[in-house]
């Protein structure tokens, strides 16, 4: 009984307060801006929108295209850079040698130039050619006469001759002509009575007896192997054969090449034969 007097006597004191009460002397809220401070911070902002640079004018070039005649293609050469297109007659001059490249290409080698022979049949049954081919130029240079062979031996003819040959005789190029002393012949090896076959009977070999340079000088390897100012190029050209082909043979390896190389694309398990 006296708890329930003491809640009831709380509960009246509680709902006698008042409902308001004053302010805090702080409110957390910020006071306003004065207006002196809002007009210097106006002032500021426009002194930076002052600080954006001019737009640039418009251009020479651009007023100098929009003036030229709508029929005109481009500007000329003195005020473009763009050079005038190629006459048709040019372009189809191109296109035809182009064509006349390609259609004397063999051995899928546009550096190879030549005529595709086919099989070529020997006296001996061990000789003969499947795909045989008649080269008239490797990389530029011509052989004279064209020789047949096959398409690796061709291929590492050519090969040779853009990475030896002429780099050799850059100096006293460059080099226009290869004179072949000997291609595909079905015979033994050094003709020979009762030897192996030759790799010239197979169309692996070729042998080079001179190289003429641009000018008309004929440097032959009987006479420039033995002479101070052409016998540096020539082992130079000789030694870079060595790997491109299965065997490299020349004046000194024995008598039979004292007057020529020889290279052919015989394989063997030792690596390659280089004397």
């Amino acid at each position: 009984m006296m708890l329930r007097r003491m809640i009831s006597t709380l509960a009246c004191a509680i709902w006698a307060l008042p409902l308001t009460a004053d302010a805090p002397e702080t409110s957390p809220r910020p006071l306003s801006r004065p207006i002196a401070d809002a007009t210097a911070a106006a002032t500021k902002v426009l002194a930076v929108a002052r600080m954006r640079p001019h737009l640039r004018p418009v251009s020479e070039q651009t007023i100098t295209a929009a003036a030229r005649p709508v029929n005109l293609a481009f500007l000329s050469p003195d005020i473009s850079a763009r050079p005038w297109p190629r006459p048709p007659s040019i372009e189809k001059q191109a296109m035809a040698k182009r064509k006349l490249r390609r259609k004397g290409a063999v051995c899928g080698d546009l550096e190879i130039q030549g005529e595709n022979v086919g099989y070529v049949p020997g006296r001996i049954k061990a000789c003969g050619i499947k795909d045989a081919v008649r080269v008239n130029t490797v990389a530029g240079v011509r052989l004279n006469p064209p020789a047949l062979m096959n398409c690796k031996t061709a291929t590492a003819l050519r090969e040779w001759t853009e990475k030896g040959l002429k780099p050799a005789f850059r100096q006293r190029g460059p080099v226009v002509e290869m004179r072949v002393a000997a291609h595909y012949a079905c015979r033994t090896r050094n003709n020979k009575r009762g030897g192996r076959i030759s790799e010239h009977g197979k169309g692996n070999a070729i042998d080079l007896s001179a190289f003429t340079m641009k000018d008309g000088e004929v440097i032959t390897v009987l006479k420039g192997w033995g002479q101070g100012t052409t016998l540096r190029p020539l082992r130079k050209a000789y030694s870079r054969a060595c790997g491109t082909f299965g065997t490299t043979l020349g004046p000194g390896s024995d008598g039979y090449h004292r007057d020529h190389f020889h290279f052919d694309t015989a394989s063997y398990r030792s690596g390659p034969y280089c004397r």
